[in-house]
């Protein structure tokens, strides 16, 4: 036991008053106050530890994103990232501050890719015009060919 505990009187209140001007609603030591009026400096140390309990550690070569050029690599990402928060490498704000950048991201290369699918059906469709387009023209040819040959012969 501590030096400064003194024996806790469940039964009696702390006879100080809170920073609200209220009574203090924690169990008095001997001496009628509770632990924190009595040892004032103990709440503040105590603090101090506990704020520093709650740090997370920026490492020295913290990963490195990889390039985000996929929705594969994007979701790996936020895969990565959610473990490192959960780990306590990675601070929850900035998970936070990337998910949106992420998430715009994510829009920009699904945009890209439909406009690329849209591109290659558009060739594809134009190439499709153009073999309808010869064949057409052949058809014509041959029709006026036999068209010619058939006045040629009856005259």
């Amino acid at each position: 036991m501590n030096r400064d505990t003194k024996k806790i009187n469940v039964d009696q209140k702390c006879s100080a008053l809170t920073k609200r001007g209220t009574p203090c609603r924690a169990a008095a030591t001997d001496g009628g106050l509770c632990y924190f009026h009595a040892n004032p400096s103990k709440a503040a140390e105590l603090g101090r530890i506990g704020g520093r309990s709650k740090r997370y550690s920026i490492g020295e070569n913290p990963n490195p994103l990889v390039t985000l050029d996929s929705a594969v690599a994007v979701r790996d990402t936020v895969s990565r990232l959610i473990a490192d928060v959960y780990e306590g490498k990675l601070h929850p704000r900035i998970a936070a501050g990337l998910a949106p950048l992420m998430n715009l991201q994510l829009r920009a290369i699904e945009a890209t890719e439909l406009e690329q699918r849209v591109a290659k059906l558009e060739e594809g469709f134009g190439e499709a015009l153009k073999r309808i387009d010869r064949k057409r023209a052949l058809a014509e040819s041959r029709s006026q060919f036999k068209g010619n040959g058939d006045a040629q012969q009856t005259s």
